[in-house]
């Protein structure tokens, strides 16, 4: 039986709140969102560091779903278990869930509306330049050695210039890190830094 204090109903709302407001005041989803992101559980609250939202970032691309819900989950799992992560996923969710029903009920052919029209190539300018600012950021944090960018430069060219399905590409990645690793001892050293 799960016993809540004052102080774990506080968190908890916290978590619903503050992903309530990122899920509101985003468009774009995944790599676009990373900047308030980035300002609201980095900067403000220190909920987590960089190297470890870009983790959530990459396991999030890597699994079923939507990678900011995903994102949220993970972070509320690491702030308050289970029940936190259900909460801040709930928080996340809520606002696209709110503005989709009321587009449907309250507004046919919407797409037809020429302010929609102008609204939405508006934020379609406003996201590219977020998922600019986003890769360019993601990049700079991610291609440190000489083989990050190697697999950086075969990746895109396989999805871009060959059309490699996305899914081919993140898992030979996924086992180029790990035979990298491997290789190069680091492995080895963190299995044996974390059972001492």
């Amino acid at each position: 039986m799960l016993r809540f204090t004052g102080a774990t109903m506080t968190e908890l709302l916290q978590l619903f709140v503050v992903f309530f407001k990122i899920g509101l005041f985003t468009f774009g989803g995944g790599l676009a969102m990373l900047p308030l992101l980035e300002r609201e559980l980095i900067t403000k609250r220190s909920w987590a560091t960089s190297e470890e939202l870009l983790d959530y970032y990459a396991i999030a691309q890597s699994t079923p779903g939507i990678i900011a819900v995903n994102v949220a989950t993970f972070i509320g799992f690491k702030r308050k278990g289970i029940l936190g992560g259900i909460v801040a996923t709930i928080g996340m969710v809520t606002p696209s869930l709110i503005i989709i029903t009321i587009i449907a009920e309250f507004i046919s052919n919407f797409e037809d509306i020429v302010w929609v029209q102008k609204a939405l190539a508006g934020i379609n300018v406003a996201v590219a330049a977020l998922l600019t600012y986003s890769t360019f950021k993601f990049a700079k944090k991610t291609i440190k050695t000489w083989w990050a960018f190697l697999l950086y430069a075969l990746s895109f060219t396989a999805v871009y210039f060959l059309h490699v399905h996305t899914v081919i590409v993140i898992l030979c990645a996924a086992v180029t890190g790990v035979a990298i690793a491997l290789v190069s001892g680091k492995l080895k050293k963190q299995n044996a830094a974390e059972g001492s």
